[in-house]
């Protein structure tokens, strides 16, 4: 069984996708396209883990499109999942909800985002 077969992909940044169920391979591309932009851009440091998209055979499921993602953002693990009707709004949030944790990861270490001393209020210096 070759990675073709199980229907997973690898982006440039290491991130693989894997799909169980009926996903057709347009679906397929454009969540491809949308994991890679959330995960491949200048400032992030190494990427690598794993998108599982799943689609459900039941008919009577509402949600029948499922994803979780778990990626290693340089020492940091995002975890996002999301449960959508169909594979274009699954990507989008995916997308939307990959970024926005990357960001947080990024950003929460900055030290330039901090003030020097501590506010007034919580025991800093008084003007």
């Amino acid at each position: 069984m070759t990675a073709k077969d199980i229907g997973a992909r690898e982006t440039t940044a290491a991130v693989l996708v894997r799909t169980d169920g009926e996903v057709d391979e347009e679906s397929l591309a454009y969540l491809h396209e949308k994991v890679a932009a959330a995960v491949d851009r200048p400032g992030l440091p190494p990427v690598s883990g794993e998108v599982r998209v799943r689609r459900a055979s039941a008919h009577h499921v509402e949600l029948p499109w499922s994803g979780r993602a778990d990626i290693r953002v340089g020492s940091d693990l995002v975890v996002v999942q999301a449960r959508e009707a169909s594979a274009r709004e699954l990507a989008d949030r995916l997308h939307d909800r990959l970024r926005s944790a990357t960001e947080r990861v990024t950003h929460w270490s900055d030290t330039t985002r901090r003030t020097a001393a501590p506010s007034p209020w919580r025991g800093g210096p008084r003007k």
